[in-house]
């Protein structure tokens, strides 16, 4: 485990167990959210919470620089999506009006409508494989848990599962 004359705080035995069920369940539920979306609706989970954020958007548009720090990912990533969004006539980029430099990512119509079509199924998985396991008082202290944890990750609330945890 290295040198245990430095001040590491190693896990205790329950903390890796519970760090190991952490991991492995975000993981499956990630990849089953994102299995059901792409069989049901032809799209991948990232697509999708791309086209929530734009649906929530003043507009329906953000800065493609905005956007790409909202979702934590790369811009080159956050490009290569919004170019498939495209392709698919979902998404339309423009030039920023107040920066010439800057683009706006736009939810179209047709990719509202396809929002739209997801939601119901996608909803339904996320009861389904999250919310239907736990009690009341568990979803609670689950909020609670991700409230605490994101805190800390993401101090200036800029991440889109921070803004509405207030309330």
């Amino acid at each position: 485990m290295g040198d245990m004359t430095d001040d590491t705080r190693w896990l205790d035995d329950g903390e890796q167990e519970v760090w190991r069920a952490f991991i492995t369940m975000s993981g499956a539920l990630n990849d089953q959210l994102d299995r059901q979306l792409q069989r049901d609706s032809d799209m991948p989970y990232t697509y999708y919470e791309i086209l929530v954020v734009l649906s929530h958007a003043p507009d329906r548009s953000m800065r493609m620089s905005e956007l790409a720090g909202l979702r934590g990912s790369s811009r080159s990533r956050l490009s290569h999506a919004v170019a498939r969004l495209e392709q698919a006539g979902w998404v339309r980029r423009q030039e920023c009006p107040t920066d010439k430099r800057g683009s706006l990512a736009v939810l179209t119509d047709d990719g509202f409508a396809a929002l739209a079509a997801a939601a119901p199924g996608h909803v339904t998985a996320v009861r389904e494989k999250l919310f239907d396991r736990l009690t009341p008082e568990q979803v609670k202290v689950l909020g609670e848990i991700s409230k605490a944890v994101l805190e800390g990750l993401d101090p200036d609330k800029q991440l889109p599962g921070c803004r509405n945890l207030d309330h």
